[in-house]
């Protein structure tokens, strides 16, 4: 989604950065947040961020137009088990001297990807969630964003979705912006943010690959993919995936949240 939006604010791909500098993660804890905020205010072009908060974490701003890329928690947990098991030493490294503060040290050996799954599935590293462990609940954050899907200026976007129709959620996400995007646009767009473009691309994506990664861009974008949770998770081990849904998710945005489509 950062990909997309930058090439539809930067025509031709001319970034002034690469992408993850122009958009920061917030709330990624390893960066100088004094440095991130300095070159957030020095941008002069319509800026853009990324954040994993759930809603109840952030301040709302009615100016500000928020898009929530959805995905079905059981391709996440596949996408973080990936992520877990590459990060380099120096990562975990500059981890372990940040949580040192916090008196509670982040877990590199989370076991095998059963243990990892049960963690993530029963345990917490938030005391207000009941699943996520060692990092943010998936569900929790769907839900406090869904409890205020009616506002005007929050956008629903499903990764089923861009997968399998991107010229339209990529046109839906130009309008919703207030971003005029022509035919001739739109179809360097999507090269641009094909797959194995970004893969061949993603020194300008993501700079700091290589530093948190073990192999860059293979490991950040290892698949992409959906639904390798089939061949991985016991019926037992999907219990308490459905154990977990029903504490946190209502109805309709599980629905969602594992299916995609529109929401109104």
């Amino acid at each position: 989604m950062m990909t997309i939006i930058a090439n539809m604010l930067y025509e031709n791909a001319q970034f002034p950065a690469p992408i993850d500098e122009l958009a920061p993660w917030l709330d990624m804890r390893l960066p100088p947040l004094d440095a991130v905020a300095a070159a957030l205010q020095a941008q002069t072009k319509r800026r853009f961020l990324k954040t994993h908060l759930p809603l109840h974490a952030l301040p709302f701003y009615d100016e500000c137009r928020y898009i929530v890329v959805g995905r079905d928690a059981r391709d996440v947990f596949m996408s973080i088990v990936n992520h877990h098991r590459s990060y380099t030493d120096e990562v975990y490294t500059n981890l372990a001297k940040y949580d040192a503060k916090l008196g509670r040290p982040f877990p590199r050996d989370l076991g095998d990807v059963h243990e990892m799954w049960r963690l993530w599935m029963t345990e917490s590293w938030f005391d207000n969630e009941t699943d996520g462990y060692p990092y943010w609940s998936h569900l929790t954050h769907c839900q406090s964003w869904w409890d205020f899907k009616h506002l005007p200026n929050i956008l629903f976007v499903h990764f089923n979705d861009l997968l399998s129709d991107t010229a339209v959620e990529i046109k839906r996400v130009a309008d919703y912006l207030s971003i005029a995007i022509d035919g001739n646009r739109l179809e360097e767009i999507l090269e641009r943010v094909s797959f194995n473009r970004m893969k061949q691309d993603f020194a300008q994506i993501n700079a700091k690959a290589s530093w948190v990664f073990r192999d860059g861009a293979d490991s950040f974008m290892y698949k992409g993919t959906n639904g390798r949770w089939h061949d991985v998770l016991s019926e037992s081990e999907l219990e308490l995936y459905n154990d977990a849904v029903a504490r946190v998710l209502t109805l309709d945005a599980a629905h969602w949240l594992e299916n995609g489509g529109r929401v109104s």
